[in-house]
Parts: C-alpha cells; sequence; structure tokens
C-alpha cells in the first residue's frame, strides 16, 4: 500500500504535545488537593509500591538495553500529580508486572509509523486528538472519583492476594489468536479501560458503574467507530486507484457495531485474510497518493492493522481489510 493510516499521527510533535496537555489539570492545580484526602493517599501508597516493585518486574533484556526502573517509572507515571484523576486512573491500570515487562519497545502504530516513513509512503491519520482526549475529560467529577476508587480498590485486592488480576494483553493475544473474538474478556476490556461492574456492587454504586460503563462504550467505541469508518470510505471513494493499510486498536474491529460491520453496511466486501497471506506486489499507482489530512481524514493508536483496498465503484467498492 502507499498510503498508511491511523487512528492519530504518533510522530506528530504537535499531536504529542496536545495529547499531554489534554490530560493535564487545568489552571495548574494538583492531586493532593482536588482528591479527597484518603483517595489520594491510597493512590501515592500503590504508586510507591509500583515504584518499589519496579526493578523486580523488569526483565534482563529491558536491562541490556539500557533501561532502569527510576526511567522506566517516571516515563509512565512521571508529573503524575498534575494529571486529571480519568487518566490517572488509566496510568494506574497499565502498571501491572505484564505491562511494565514490555515496557521499552515502541506501541505497534508507532513501529508501523515508524516503517511508513522510512519507506517513504504517504501517511495521515482519521482522527484528531481532541475526538479522542475530550470524550474522556467529559466524565463528571463524582464519577471519576468513583472510577480511580474502583480501580484501586481492584489493584489493592490484586496486591494483597485476595483478587487474581485482570486480562492482561497476553491473555487477549492468545484468544484473538484463537479466534475467540467474542469472549467475555473483549467485552470488557476491548477499550483498554478497567471493568467496574460486579455482583458485590451495592445498588447505588452498580447503578454508577453501568453509568461509566455505558459512557465508555457510547463514547469511546461507538461514535468513534462510525467517524472512523465514515473516514476510511471517504478516502476510498475519493482515491480508488490507490491502496490504503489503515492501523487502528484492536478494540475497533471488535464486537457489535465495529469499523468493519459499518463499512459492510455501506456495501463493502470484508475479507479476513490469513497472517501466512502473501499479497502480490502491483505496480505503483497512476494517481499521486492522496494528501494526508482534509476534514475527513485529519492529522495521525494500537493493536490491530487492517489493510483495505478501494476499487472503483461508487459505494459498492470492496474493502479487504487483514491483519
Amino acid at each position: 500500500s502507499h498510503n498508511v493510516f491511523f487512528e492519530l499521527d504518533l510522530t506528530d510533535s504537535l499531536t504529542i504535545l496536545k495529547l499531554t496537555s489534554c490530560q493535564l489539570l487545568p489552571h495548574g492545580e494538583n492531586l493532593q488537593t482536588l482528591l479527597p484526602r484518603d483517595l489520594y493517599r491510597r493512590l501515592k501508597r500503590h504508586l510507591d509500591y509500583v515504584k518499589h516493585m519496579m526493578p523486580y518486574w523488569m526483565t534482563a533484556d529491558q536491562r541490556r538495553r539500557g533501561l532502569y526502573a527510576d526511567y522506566l517509572f517516571n516515563a509512565i507515571a512521571g508529573n503524575w500529580e498534575r494529571k486529571r484523576p480519568v487518566w490517572v486512573m488509566l496510568m494506574v491500570n497499565s502498571l501491572t508486572e505484564w505491562d511494565v515487562r514490555s515496557r521499552g519497545t515502541p506501541v505497534l502504530d508507532l513501529f508501523l509509523a515508524q516503517e511508513a516513513e522510512r519507506m517513504g509512503k504517504m501517511t495521515g491519520a482519521v482522527e484528531r486528538v481532541e475526538e479522542q482526549c475530550h470524550p474522556l475529560n467529559g466524565l463528571n467529577f463524582s464519577q471519576v472519583l468513583f472510577a480511580l476508587n474502583q480501580t484501586l480498590l481492584q489493584h489493592e485486592g490484586v496486591r494483597a492476594g485476595s483478587l487474581q488480576g485482570s486480562y492482561t494483553t497476553e491473555d487477549l493475544i492468545t484468544h484473538y489468536n484463537c479466534g475467540d473474538l467474542s469472549s467475555i474478556i473483549f467485552n470488557h476490556d476491548t477499550s483498554q479501560l478497567p471493568h467496574f461492574i460486579n455482583s458485590s456492587l451495592p445498588a447505588h454504586d452498580r447503578t454508577t458503574a453501568l453509568q461509566i460503563d455505558s459512557y465508555f462504550r457510547q463514547e469511546l467505541i461507538y461514535k468513534r467507530n462510525e467517524r472512523m469508518a465514515r473516514r476510511v470510505s471517504a478516502l476510498l471513494q475519493r482515491n480508488p486507484n490507490q491502496t490504503y493499510f489503515f492501523a487502528f486498536g484492536a478494540g475497533h474491529f471488535l464486537g457489535n457495531h465495529s469499523v468493519l460491520d459499518i463499512l459492510r453496511q455501506e456495501g463493502y466486501e470484508i475479507v479476513h485474510m490469513p497472517p501466512d497471506h502473501k499479497e502480490p506486489v502491483t505496480d505503483k499507482p497512476s494517481e499521486e497518493p492522496a494528501a494526508g489530512s482534509s476534514e475527513e481524514a485529519t492529522d495521525t493508536s494500537s493493536h490491530q492493522s487492517t489493510r483495505d483496498r478501494g476499487r472503483a465503484g461508487g459505494p459498492r467498492e470492496h474493502a479487504r481489510p487483514w491483519r
């Protein structure tokens, strides 16, 4: 493919700056004055525990590559007191032994973006930073406090040995490779968010958990799937002689109302290609590659990649994604 598109352009310094800014509390506020005292103390205690455990969690390979525990902790959790509580909640959720052991190599979409640039391909994105960031910041304060408290309770339970750790990325990969796309773990983890709903919650808390779960599902999966699919379709229709490779987070390809479901509804043919599929090399297209930004596809996060080939023929064009 001559065009490679992502959710966001992680090679663009302005994109990274906007992502960082979006996560920070406004007006120089900090969590110590914002959070209830007990919640803040528990959060600090848990992060101190993670910092203490980091040297034991790291792998020999990470050390060989020059990574050390303090650097890794600061890279993940640095400046946490200045971040909005919802982003701290997500950070805590990712500070597990397995996730720490996988740090130090680029995430898949960044690796693919770097490869695309190295190979001189046209790159672009189908989302703006605000479209990803603002929905997370849209939870009200009481919902955010509930989410942070529940996340801490889960991780404190794991530390105490009374709770089993949540599914890891390794578990997700295993289920994905086994074709178990309808597994319950995907219902819980498609958006890389903690799962708050459990039978032990009192009725009021259960209502709050359901509201948060519904909000995340609607804002971070369904609405984004609609927007991403619409922009994929617009690119293919505007440039029927071009080939495109799209790399989005795995959550956008799983469950109901996925990006692929929406493209099917628009008349695209979706063909899943096996991992050992060899695509024949084609000549360069007759047209120049499409520009990487417009209202439909704007400036350019995570696991599964799809490649879509648009063919002439209006709404009955075909798209062929595969990983």
